[in-house]
C-alpha cells in the first residue's frame, strides 16, 4: 500500500443545460474533454481543473532516510523538487525485489510524472514494469541500462574516489588501507576499484583489505567489519555502507589512530576527529536536474551521467584535518582534479557509480 502522503485525484462532471443550442453544448463537451487533465492527474487539493497539475515525483529507497548518507541524500534530493518545483512528492522505504515492482506499479497506477529508483538494485524492477506505465518517467540512480521510459543516473564516483585514494596512500602510515561496502554491487566493486588505483598511484606497495558487511543497515555489523580491519594493521577506511557504515565511523573513532572517508553524502561532521574527507553526491542537484526537465517536457530517456564537471560529485576534504596531507600530495590531488574538469584525465575505473 501506498503511504498517506499519496492523494487519489478528484474526478469533475460536466454539466450541460439544454436551454444552450445543442450543437454548441457538444462542441464545448468535445473541447473540455479533449483539454482535460490526464487521468490521475487533478490536483490532489481540488484546486480548479483550469489549473495547471503540478508536478508528481516519488522515491523508493532501499533504506532509511536517516543514514546520513545514500538514502538521506535522496529524500534530501526529493524535499528540493517540492520546494523548487512546486511538485506534490512521496516516498517509500522498500526492502524486496517484490516491493521494488510493487511500488513502481502503485506510483505508475496512480499516474506519477517521475519515479526514481534509488540504487543498482531496481533496474530489473523498473525494466519490468515500465513499458505498463508510458507517461511515468522511471530513472533508477546508478542504473547503467537504459529502454523505453526507464533511464540509468550514473555517477562519475570512480572520480573522486580515485582522489581519495591518493590521500590515503600517501597518509597511512602501516601501508594498509581497508575498504568496506555494505553489499557487493559491481558499482561499489567498481568505486573500490578506483579508490584502489588512486592508493597505488602514490603508494603502488600498499595493501587493499576489501570487506563487505552483506547489508546496509547493520550498525552493529559495520563496527565490527571495521574493528577486524583494524586490529589487522589497517590504518585509513573507506567506507560505503549506508547506515552500516554509522559503525564504522564508531570503530575508527575509538581506535584514535586511524582515519575514515565518508562517501555519498558530506560525512565529516560524523567523526570530525578522524574522517579525512567525504566523497561526495549532490543529489539534490542531480535530482532536480532531471526533475526540471521533466517538468518542462525536455527531458530525453537515456544514460544520464554526472560527475565531477557536472559539479554533482567532488571530494570534499575535512578543513579540520587538511594539515595532516602532506603538501605534496595536495597539490597532485589539486592538479589531477583540474585534469578531471577538463576532460584531460580519465580515471581508469571510470565506469564506476555510486551504488
Amino acid at each position: 500500500m501506498l503511504p498517506n502522503t499519496i492523494l487519489s485525484s478528484a474526478h469533475g462532471r460536466f454539466l450541460v443545460k439544454f436551454s444552450t443550442p445543442i450543437h454548441i453544448a457538444v462542441l464545448t463537451a468535445f473541447t473540455l474533454i479533449n483539454n482535460g487533465c490526464r487521468p490521475g492527474k487533478a490536483n490532489p487539493e481540488g484546486s480548479d481543473s483550469s489549473t495547471t497539475p503540478a508536478l508528481r515525483v516519488a522515491l523508493l529507497t532501499p533504506g532509511s532516510i536517516t543514514d546520513q548518507s545514500w538514502n538521506g541524500g535522496a529524500y534530501q534530493g526529493l524535499v528540493r523538487i517540492r520546494d523548487s518545483l512546486g511538485a506534490k512528492i512521496s516516498h517509500i522505504q522498500t526492502k524486496t525485489p517484490a516491493e521494488f515492482e510493487e511500488n513502481f506499479r502503485q506510483y505508475g497506477n496512480q499516474d506519477y510524472d517521475l519515479v526514481f529508483g534509488h540504487g543498482f538494485e531496481f533496474q530489473d524492477a523498473a525494466r519490468a514494469v515500465g513499458p505498463s506505465y508510458p507517461r511515468t518517467q522511471y530513472v533508477v540512480t546508478s542504473g547503467n541500462t537504459a529502454t523505453g521510459n526507464v533511464s540509468g543516473m550514473v555517477f562519475g564516483f570512480a572520480e573522486p574516489s580515485f582522489l581519495a585514494g591518493m590521500i590515503a596512500g600517501a597518509i597511512t602510515r602501516s601501508g594498509r588501507i581497508g575498504v568496506i561496502g555494505g553489499t557487493e554491487l559491481p558499482p561499489v566493486r567498481e568505486s573500490f576499484r578506483a579508490f584502489s588505483e588512486g592508493v597505488h598511484s602514490v603508494n603502488p606497495g600498499a595493501r587493499i583489505v576489501t570487506g563487505y558487511i552483506g547489508n546496509w543497515d547493520d550498525v552493529s555489523a559495520g563496527k565490527e567489519q571495521a574493528l577486524a580491519q583494524l586490529a589487522s594493521g589497517v590504518d585509513v577506511i573507506f567506507q560505503n555502507a549506508d547506515a552500516a557504515g554509522l559503525g564504522i565511523f564508531q570503530a575508527v573513532r575509538e581506535a584514535s589512530n586511524a582515519y575514515v572517508f565518508g562517501t555519498n553524502s558530506n560525512q565529516n561532521d560524523i567523526a570530525p576527529e578522524v574522517t579525512i574527507g567525504s566523497v561526495a553526491i549532490d543529489l539534490p542537484h542531480a535530482f532536480l536536474l532531471v526533475a526540471r526537465e521533466v517538468k518542462d517536457h525536455t527531458f530525453r530517456p537515456g544514460i544520464v551521467t554526472l560527475g565531477m564537471r557536472q559539479q554533482v560529485v567532488d571530494l570534499i576534504l575535512n578543513q579540520r584535518l587538511t594539515s595532516r596531507i602532506p603538501n605534496a600530495t595536495r597539490r597532485a590531488v589539486d592538479s589531477t582534479r583540474a585534469l578531471i574538469l577538463q576532460g584531460k584525465f580519465l580515471v581508469p575505473s571510470n565506469t564506476a557509480v555510486s551504488r
